[in-house]
């Protein structure tokens, strides 16, 4: 259907606007913003451990991924994860308290319900994405039935991550902590595309979004990527797979030679880990997000590691750009 408004800037969301109201507009980018960084480095995250796991478990190589909220992010995210990665209708969850709003997903082969505690039990990588008042009792309702090895992504920002570790009883949890800063673009980056997907398709938006090299007016703090790769460590202790073929396989993953023992864990434990077939330790998610650890030390000096990773994120949304 023909827009017959394209180009009529006087019927434009700014035209109506007072001046005062447009010194808020940057309000409006950096939403966007979050939601674009947001779910790109949701979905970023979610291929990492999904490569990983094509290696390390054959019997079943897919992750289950609940997705909690419909609303505004979670169905962003949603589709995101869908058309941005190769994850499959069958291997994502919904819950919602409409899932009747969700034809669009279930039609695509979704399963799309309202049961927090089932989505729980059955997801490997579990999404929040409900409001601030709503998280407490989703936690609650959640908490005793997710695996040890589920990982727990959340979007709330409202809710310290401590407190989010208390309410879940559960170490294994991401939040990523965005901040804003000076930036003489922001109004421009974020609002060039309607749509999250759209959004990934664009390579200027995908540069300004590389979660190491974040411009457009967003900071993201980098603790969240060791995070990430310390959710992959784990998940080749979960296997029991020794410290040797789970350093090969890190490696291997993102195309480096960098990592080592030492860049895990301290000094001292390190020195015990003198026997490839030993597992490294459970860590923590929360504490690699709370405290400086040995691997936040190795990115931020370490531009090699930093510039594989980078080039691993592009490429991930360019072959996205390119379907």
């Amino acid at each position: 259907m023909l827009d017959l408004t394209v180009n009529l800037t006087s019927l434009g969301f700014e035209a109506g606007l007072s001046a005062d109201e447009r010194d808020l507009l940057s309000l409006r980018s950096r939403c966007a913003g979050l939601t674009v960084a947001g779910c790109a480095h949701a979905v970023f995250a979610y291929k990492l451990l999904s490569l990983l796991r094509m290696k390390v478990n054959a019997e079943n190589t897919h992750l289950c991924v609940g997705v909690v909220g419909a609303g505004l992010m979670g169905k962003q995210l949603a589709t995101a994860l869908l058309r941005g990665s190769r994850l499959e209708p069958r291997h994502i969850n919904i819950s919602t308290r409409r899932p009747e709003r969700l034809g669009e997903y279930s039609n695509m082969g979704v399963a799309c319900y309202f049961d927090n505690i089932r989505l729980a039990k059955w997801a490997d990588m579990l999404f929040l994405c409900v409001l601030p008042y709503q998280l407490a009792q989703v936690c609650t309702d959640i908490g005793c039935h997710l695996s040890s090895g589920c990982l727990v992504y959340c979007f709330t920002s409202a809710v310290p991550l401590n407190r989010l570790a208390v309410l879940l009883d559960h170490s294994s949890v991401i939040k990523p902590q965005y901040e804003f800063v000076a930036c003489d673009d922001v109004n421009r980056i974020w609002l060039l595309h309607n749509q999250v997907t759209a959004a990934l398709q664009d390579k200027e938006v995908i540069s300004a979004s590389d979660p190491l090299s974040m411009n457009g007016g967003l900071f993201l703090d980098q603790r969240w990527l060791s995070a990430v790769l310390y959710s992959l460590l784990n998940m080749c202790t979960a296997q029991k797979l020794g410290s040797g073929k789970t350093l090969r396989l890190l490696n291997g993953l993102l195309e480096t030679n960098t990592f080592t023992y030492h860049s895990f864990v301290h000094s001292p434990s390190a020195s015990d880990l003198n026997n490839p077939n030993d597992l490294f330790l459970w860590i923590s998610l929360v504490g690699a997000q709370t405290k400086d650890t040995p691997l936040t030390d190795l990115l931020s000096r370490d531009k090699g590691l930093r510039d594989c990773i980078s080039v691993m994120y592009y490429n991930i949304f360019s072959n996205l750009a390119e379907r």
